[in-house]
């Protein structure tokens, strides 16, 4: 790997502890973590179990989130929500069209001792220095703006002048989006999307749901979530995902769902060839190995299986591989791509060694 990426990728690839460290305490830690921030959230959100969840393991994973969803699907209740639940500095930045790369990152400013007229610049931090940032409606406002976020998000630092200011950890980016409405808009630039390590759509809610929602929201009774995890049991917890194990035979798999997304490499499927513009970089396989060893801990496992890959692959791999016009001709999403390649792809180590296009694939 070149200087470039391992300065890209610094943040993902802090030392392993030992594996064999993790005991059945440090099981219980990550899985009652999970347990107390979804009760309080149950306070205020109704259902959405599989979104929080993949939350939490990016989270966990030290990932940054992006979710998209019509309005009125209480993404940013449930992000605020999700802070005071986590006991972290929060801000939220509304994304607007006019809005400035300062005013999102901060800017130095002149500042005059009265008493010698000395003067000298001074800092002025913008609501990125939070442990929880959210980035609502991401896509209204102009790539420059956008842009400011890229690195905070990889290198966890900003840089003003000539001077570098870190961030705090834990550091957490949550960004919204909605599909609709897009007249005005900058959709975000796939390289931007690359730095986030889920897509995470957020759906209707139920029937049951949304009637619980209606009878709890149009009376008099009000709920407020308590803080349950400090900010050094969250990094605490981090380290705890990076020891977990993870077989080989793992490592393997996850790379066989990412590299048959790359159109023309050996082994690639034809339905890929026929379907997709480009495919899914090195970072994928990063994030659904991380994202793996979250989720293991999460259900109250001590290794990583191939149903972590699978649950994992479409919120890695939606916006990172981008569907041609054929695709889009038909109605064919990146996620029905996924699908079928899950579906294309063995599971076990002896019927991956075997197979002849999966030969091809690892030699390549």
């Amino acid at each position: 790997m070149d200087k470039e990426n391992l300065t890209e990728t610094s943040w993902m690839n802090a030392p392993e502890s030992n594996s064999a460290a993790i005991g059945e305490a440090d099981l219980n830690l990550l899985h009652d973590a999970r347990r107390r921030v979804i009760e309080e959230l149950g306070k205020i959100i109704v259902g959405q179990e599989e979104v929080i969840d993949e939350i939490l393991i990016c989270l966990f994973s030290r990932g940054h989130v992006l979710l998209e969803g019509v309005p009125g699907l209480a993404k940013t209740l449930m992000i605020s929500t999700l802070a005071k639940t986590l006991d972290l500095s929060f801000s939220r930045i509304q994304f607007t069209p006019d809005l400035m790369p300062a005013d999102v990152t901060g800017t130095e400013i002149m500042e005059e001792d009265r008493a010698t007229g000395h003067r000298e610049l001074r800092f002025m931090p913008g609501p990125l220095f939070a442990n929880v940032v959210l980035a609502d409606e991401i896509n209204r406002t102009p790539p420059k703006t956008q842009a400011s976020l890229l690195e905070a998000m990889q290198e966890r630092q900003v840089t003003a002048g000539r001077e570098r200011h870190q961030l705090d950890d834990p550091f957490f980016v949550l960004a919204t989006q909605n599909p609709i409405e897009q007249e005005g808009t900058y959709p975000l630039p796939e390289a931007q999307q690359d730095r986030f390590m889920f897509k995470i759509y957020v759906d209707y809610p139920s029937f049951d749901e949304e009637f619980e929602v209606a009878r709890r929201t149009t009376g008099t009774a009000t709920a407020e979530a308590e803080p349950v995890l400090r900010g050094e049991e969250i990094l605490r917890l981090q380290q705890l995902v990076r020891q977990v194990p993870v077989s080989d035979h793992i490592v393997r798999y996850a790379l066989s769902l990412v590299r048959q997304t790359r159109v023309g490499g050996e082994g690639v499927p034809d339905f890929v060839e026929d379907l997709v513009g480009w495919g899914a970089g090195p970072r994928a396989v990063q994030f659904l190995i991380l994202g793996g060893k979250a989720r293991a801990l999460l259900q109250g496992r001590h290794h990583v299986q191939v149903e972590d890959i699978q649950a994992l692959a479409p919120p890695v791999l939606r916006h990172r591989m981008v569907v041609n016009f054929a695709a889009e001709s038909e109605g064919i999403t990146s996620d029905e791509v996924v699908a079928r390649i899950i579906d294309a792809t063995p599971t076990t180590e002896d019927e991956l060694s075997r197979d002849a296009r999966f030969q091809k694939i690892f030699a390549s």
